[in-house]
C-alpha cells in the first residue's frame, strides 16, 4: 500500500484529504464513494461524540473485548482492497475506547482478505482509572501520534479520543515535516480539519440556504491542504450538494465559541480565517494564524446520571389548556407517594383551531421525571399515567405507553497537564513511541473585542425573520450551546453586528434569558457567535430539553421576526 501521507508525493503538490464519516452511524456506503469517486492520498472518518464515548463505555461494560464503531470495521471489509489498490491512507478515531483492539481486528481482516496492509495505532488518551465513579474518562490528543505512525509507513491508523480535527493535522505534518513549531501551519490545517470533521455539513448538509443547491444526497468532502496550511475545501466530481463560502462559514462556527479556537497542537484564530470563492464547489482557506496551545488538555468524563421516563399526552380540541392543569394535579397526586428528584412538563402547542385533521386538532403534554432510583422513575410513572386512562380529561390517550425507566449519561470536562497523558503511538510493527507534549504552551484568554462595521444609516424597517438576512448553525458543547450566525453580504453585517446584541439574543430565544450568554465577534466572516452556558443541562445523554442537542437552536432563532431595514430585504 503506498499513499502519499508519508511525505512520497509529487514536490508541491496538495496532500488531498476526504472525510467519509462525521458520526457513528453515518452514510454506510461513504467510504466507497470517497474512495472511487477521485484521488484521495488519505481518507479520514471521525465516528466519535460526547455521547458516542457513553454508548462504547456501555458496551464495553457488556464486552470487554468492545469499545470501538464495528461500523468502521464493517466498512472495511468492503473497502479495504479498495485504499490498497489505490494507495489510500485511511485514519480514523472509530478505536474510540479500545483502538489496541480495533487495529487487531483490522489486522486480521486484512490478513483474511491477503493484503499486506500495515496497521498503527494511536493510545494514551484513557485516563479513566484517574477519574473514579466514570464510565470513561478520556484526553483529547493532538495529530503527532498520527503522524509518527504515517511516517514510519502505516497504512491505516486508529486512534481514540484525539480532537476531530487531528485526523487531518496528523497526515498534514506527517506529508510536510511540520513540528510543534509550525504553528501558523498546524492552525490552518486545524481549521480545514474543522469543516471537514462533520462530513456533508460542509457540502450543504443541515444548511441554512439548502435551497441553493440540490443536497438530496450530498458528496462528502475533502481538502486539498498546502505546505504553508492554506487548504481548498471541495468535493468529489458529480456527486450531490455543493461548497460555497456560506457552507463553509457554517461549518467553521459549528460547535465553536470565540475567536480563539484551542486544541492539543495549536490554538487557531478564527478571526484570522480569509474564505474565497476558488471555482465551481470550491473554497480557499488561508491568513489562517496560529497560537501555541493552552497547557492543559480538555478530558471529557462521562458517567451514568440516573434514570429517567417519560410520557407524552395528546390533548384534543377545546380547553387545551384546562385539560393540561387536569392530567397535571391527577399525576401529580400519584407520584406524591414516592416523589421523583426531578419533574418536567412541557406543553407543546401544536393545535390549530378549526384543524381539519385530528392530528392538527392536538397538543402534546410531555412530562420527563428523573431519579437515581429506577423504581421512582419506572412503575411509578407509567402506572400512574395508564390508571388515568378511564379517568381523566376526554380523549385521553398518550403517544406510547411509558414503560421501564432507562439510564442517562452525564458529561462533564475536567482539564489535566499536557504532561500528564502518556500519548503514544504503537507502530504497525509493534514499537511504542512516545509522542511529547508541546514545549510551548499559553493559557487561553480571550481576544479583545473588535471594532464594529460602521451601521446602517437610518431608514425605514419591515416585520421580518432574521433568516432572510442570516444563516445560523448551532450545536452542543457539554450542557452549552453555541449558536453562530452570519449575515449575508456586507450590509446585513453592518446591521447584524449592531442589531444582534446578547440582550436581543435573549429577547429572541427566551430559554436562555436567565442564562449566561456570551457574543464573540468574527468580522472576517461578518458573523457572531454566541455561547449559552447551562441549556442542555448535563448535555445530549440527559437529554435535558426537547432539542437535547440544540441542532436547531439556530434555525428557531432564524424564524424570530425583528424590525429588518427595507433595504436588505
Amino acid at each position: 500500500m503506498t499513499g502519499t501521507a508519508s511525505g512520497t508525493a509529487k514536490a508541491g503538490s496538495p496532500l488531498r484529504i476526504g472525510n467519509a464519516s462525521g458520526f457513528y452511524g453515518d452514510r454506510f456506503d461513504a467510504m466507497r464513494e470517497m474512495l472511487t469517486g477521485g484521488d484521495l492520498d488519505v481518507l479520514t472518518g471521525d465516528y466519535l461524540a460526547e455521547l458516542t464515548m457513553l454508548i462504547l463505555a456501555r458496551d464495553r461494560l457488556r464486552n470487554p473485548d468492545a469499545g470501538y464503531a464495528r461500523t468502521f470495521l464493517r466498512q472495511l471489509e468492503e473497502c479495504l482492497g479498495l485504499a490498497h489498490e489505490r494507495g489510500v491512507k485511511i485514519v480514523s478515531n472509530a478505536g474510540g475506547l479500545n483502538p489496541a483492539g480495533l487495529a487487531d481486528a483490522v489486522r486480521k481482516l486484512a490478513a483474511g482478505l491477503g493484503l499486506p496492509v500495515r496497521v498503527a495505532h494511536v493510545e494514551g488518551d484513557d485516563l479513566t482509572a484517574a477519574h473514579p465513579g466514570a464510565l470513561a474518562a478520556h484526553a483529547y490528543l493532538g495529530g503527532f501520534g498520527i503522524a509518527a505512525c504515517l511516517r514510519e509507513g502505516a497504512d491505516v491508523v486508529v486512534t481514540g479520543r484525539v480532537t476531530d480535527a487531528a485526523l487531518v493535522t496528523g497526515p498534514a505534518a506527517a506529508r510536510f515535516g511540520w513540528t510543534p513549531d509550525n504553528i501558523d501551519e498546524l492552525a490552518g490545517a486545524v481549521v480545514a480539519g474543522h469543516v471537514l470533521e462533520c462530513g456533508t455539513q460542509a457540502t450543504g448538509g443541515n444548511y441554512s440556504f439548502f435551497r441553493d443547491g440540490d443536497v438530496r444526497h450530498p458528496g462528502f468532502p475533502l481538502a486539498e491542504i498546502h505546505a504553508d496550511g492554506s487548504s481548498v475545501i471541495t468535493k468529489h466530481p458529480g456527486t450531490g450538494g455543493f461548497v460555497d463560502t456560506g457552507t463553509v462559514t457554517a461549518q467553521l462556527l459549528y460547535e465553536t465559541g470565540g475567536a480563539r479556537y484551542a486544541g492539543p497542537d495549536v490554538t487557531a484564530r478564527l478571526d484570522t480565517v480569509r474564505l474565497t470563492r476558488d471555482g465551481t464547489d470550491r473554497v480557499r482557506i488561508d491568513g489562517v494564524r496560529g497560537e501555541a496551545p493552552p497547557p492543559v488538555l480538555k478530558v471529557g468524563l462521562n458517567r451514568l446520571g440516573g434514570f429517567r421516563n417519560e410520557v407524552v399526552f395528546v390533548l384534543t380540541g377545546l380547553d387545551i389548556e384546562a385539560k393540561a392543569e387536569l392530567v397535571r394535579a391527577q399525576m401529580g397526586e400519584a407520584l406524591a407517594k414516592s416523589p421523583p428528584a426531578e419533574v418536567r412538563w412541557d406543553l407543546v402547542r401544536t393545535d390549530r383551531p378549526d384543524a381539519g385533521t385530528e392530528e392538527t386538532a392536538s397538543a402534546l403534554l410531555r412530562l420527563v421525571v428523573r431519579d437515581a432510583d429506577e423504581a421512582k422513575v419506572g412503575r411509578a410513572l407509567s402506572g400512574a399515567a395508564i390508571e388515568l386512562a378511564l379517568a381523566s380529561y376526554p380523549g385521553f390517550h398518550v403517544l406510547a405507553p411509558p414503560g421501564k425507566g432507562s439510564p442517562y449519561g452525564v458529561f462533564e470536562a475536567a482539564y489535566v497537564p499536557q504532561d500528564a497523558v502518556g500519548h503514544t503511538a504503537v507502530l504497525h510493527d509493534g514499537r511504542r513511541v512516545p509522542v511529547p507534549p508541546p514545549s510551548d504552551t499559553a493559557p487561553l484568554t480571550d481576544v479583545p473585542e473588535p471594532p464594529l462595521p460602521e451601521p446602517l444609516p437610518a431608514g425605514p424597517t419591515r416585520r421580518a425573520p432574521l433568516g432572510v438576512v442570516a444563516g445560523a448553525r448551532s450545536g452542543d458543547k457539554g450542557g452549552n450551546a453555541n449558536v453562530g450566525v452570519w449575515a449575508v453580504g456586507d450590509p446585513a453585517w453592518r446591521w447584524l453586528a449592531h442589531h444582534l446584541t446578547v440582550e436581543r439574543f435573549r429577547e429572541l430565544i427566551p430559554e436562555a434569558a436567565d442564562l449566561p450568554v456570551t457574543r464573540h465577534i468574527l468580522p472576517n466572516l461578518r458573523a457572531l457567535n454566541f455561547v449559552v452556558e447551562g441549556i442542555l443541562g448535563a448535555g445530549v445523554a440527559a437529554q435535558h430539553r426537547f432539542d437535547p442537542q440544540a441542532k436547531a437552536l439556530g434555525e428557531w432563532l432564524r424564524s424570530r421576526h425583528l424590525d429588518i431595514p427595507e433595504v436588505l430585504l
